[in-house]
This record gives C-alpha cells, structure tokens and sequence, in this order.
C-alpha cells in the first residue's frame, strides 16, 4: 500500500493544528517569569474550586491540621477535616464528585484535609476526630483539634452525592 505525499501532507497539518489547539488550552495563569498572575480576577477565579489535601502519612494530626487551618483562612477559604475510605460507596461517589469538579459551584472555597479510615483512625482519634460512620466531615479550631462540630455517614446509590452535600452545607452553616 502506497500513500500519496499529499495524504501525508495533510495529517501532518491537522496534527499540528491539534498540537497547537491542545496546548493553548494548557496555559496557566503565570506571567512571563513563571510566577502567578496576581490580578485580582485570576486570583479569585483560581480560588473558586474545591480543593483536596492529603496529609503526610505519619505525624500528629493536630499539628497538620493547625498548619493547614492557617494556611486556609488566609487564602479566605474553609478547611474541613474529612474522613473517608477506598471501600465506602458514598466516599467514593462524593471524592469523584469533588474530583471532576461537580462540588466546586456548591462550595467554591472549600479545602477538604482527606484522611483514610483505615489507615488514620487512630491518629484522628487523638487529636478529636472519632466517629462511628464515614465518610465524616469535621470542622477543626484553630489549634487544630475537633471542634466537635461534624457530620457523618452517608447512603449508598445516585442519592449519595447530594445526601453527603447536604450534611456537609449543614455543617459548614454551623461556623
């Protein structure tokens, strides 16, 4: 089979037409020099998502938590600590959820600190954070301990975002 220098031609030009069009899409906001664009409205545009943390997998959870409430309030966001596990249905449907960005207009400035259920519990259990049904969301003090305001469990089934979203838009109207 014989092609035709024209036939090449021509998939060479849409090849780099894609290849141009795909990275166009990919900028970031940065400046010339790499560093982000401070505007304002590309500061906020940024900041509206839902954000997703995975804490080191050793260390004092109060500790953690007390840097990373810091770091949140002063990016004017809301840090949750969250507690959730690879098996649980309704963790699993809600971390998707967060992942392709369904959350983000629910809670646009929302910093979720995840921890694993079995493998962090009892480390959680320390700084405060116990509960007897995940996925769990708890709202942390400054110093990095439970405050004792969460919420948890979830259900199984096309429910199960919404269901979760709702406690969580509960818990987050306690503060």
């Amino acid at each position: 089979m014989t092609r035709s220098c024209a036939s090449g031609d021509r998939w060479a030009g849409v090849l780099s037409i894609a290849l141009w069009a795909v990275s166009a899409g990919c900028r970031t906001q940065e400046g010339d020099n790499g560093a982000p664009d401070p505007s304002p409205s590309s500061a906020s545009s940024a900041n509206e998502h839902v954000r997703t943390l995975h804490p080191p997998a050793q260390g004092d959870v109060a500790t953690i938590v007390r840097g990373e409430y810091e770091k949140a309030t002063t990016n004017g966001r809301k840090l949750v600590v969250y507690l959730g596990a690879t098996w649980c249905e309704p963790c699993q449907r809600f971390h998707r959820a967060v992942e392709h960005g369904d959350m983000d207009a629910t809670f646009p400035r929302l910093t979720l600190l995840e921890f694993d259920a079995d493998k962090d519990q009892e480390r959680l259990r320390v700084a405060g954070y116990s509960s007897r049904y995940i996925p769990m969301f708890a709202l942390p003090k400054a110093d990095g301990t439970a405050s004792g305001k969460q919420v948890e469990g979830g259900i199984k089934g096309d429910g199960a975002v919404n269901y979760v979203s709702d406690k969580l838009k509960g818990l987050l109207a306690q503060n």
